[in-house]
């Protein structure tokens, strides 16, 4: 009678684990299903490589929106990742001192921030100052949302690198930031890769920032002291208008940006794994 208890119960547990990990998934499913039915048929090779139509006119493409969106983004990863790595290694590496405490604290802090804060922020230090929007302000609102991402994972992954490596380098002579930079460092490299590639990842998607920073461009350009179109923006521009043929265009643009999440995350794994196979081998 115990058995068949035990038996009963562990099957009723299994049973809600595989329900709680369909509720987990059906919504993922749902909103790709939806995005890849709307969005899939107005894809086409026009559709990355001509401008937005003028006003109320059919056609046209998203170019200038794809390129400012990987601009803007590629300044953010510039300014996040040097600062956020080397932070995570001062926390990692002094992990028992206030400095160290306070990097972490504030990392913290700034993860919980919303976005729309930080792009008023940005608006504030880059834009009003120079009395303009720019791709710099863009990514600088970009580059500070990464940052805690960046730090916290580097930090963690570094302090996963077993002590032995660290004590082997010491012990050979080596100075303590050659030990860091020559082995902890590089024993953690796949992890820090993939939380930087789910940063961007995670930043590829905001809108919020970059109405206050970047803004909008009807027009190709690769200035980053000049206003730029971005994804997000173009699709929120477009979703809200009142023409057919522009909610077709923000529902491809959704299915872009879907799309370049979803390679960033896959992305993240595969280094991950190619570059442990490749230290084991």
């Amino acid at each position: 009678m115990r058995d068949l208890r035990r038996r009963l119960v562990s099957h009723v547990i299994m049973m809600l684990c595989v329900l709680s990990v369909a509720l987990a998934l059906i919504p993922l499913a749902l909103v790709l299903f939806y995005v890849v039915s709307r969005g899939i048929s107005s894809l086409s090779w026009t559709f990355f490589t001509r401008m937005p139509a003028p006003v109320g006119e059919p056609g046209g493409g998203m170019a200038n929106a794809i390129v400012g969106s990987l601009l803007v983004t590629g300044i953010g990863a510039l300014f996040a990742i040097p600062v956020g790595v080397l932070a995570g290694i001062y926390a990692a590496e002094h992990r028992g001192t206030r400095l160290a405490s306070a990097v972490r604290f504030a990392a913290d802090t700034l993860n919980g921030v919303p976005s729309i804060v930080i792009g008023v922020f940005a608006y504030s230090v880059a834009v009003l100052p120079f009395q303009r929007f720019s791709a710099v302000a863009g990514g600088l609102a970009l580059g500070i949302m990464m940052l805690p991402l960046v730090t916290r994972t580097a930090e963690e992954l570094l302090l996963l690198v077993p002590a032995s490596l660290r004590e082997g380098a010491l012990a050979l002579g080596a100075t303590r930031a050659r030990a860091v930079f020559t082995v902890v460092v590089p024993a953690a490299l796949p992890g820090i890769l993939t939380g930087v590639l789910l940063a961007l990842a995670r930043v590829a998607g905001e809108t919020a920032p970059l109405l206050f920073t970047a803004f909008n461009n009807r027009f190709f350009t690769t200035d980053v002291r000049q206003p730029v179109s971005t994804l997000t923006v173009q699709i929120y521009t477009y979703a809200i208008s009142p023409y057919e043929d522009w909610h077709r265009q923000a529902w491809a643009g959704a299915l872009v940006l879907v799309a370049l999440v979803l390679t960033c995350s896959l992305l993240a794994r595969v280094v991950t794994a190619r570059m442990e196979r490749m230290r084991v081998g």
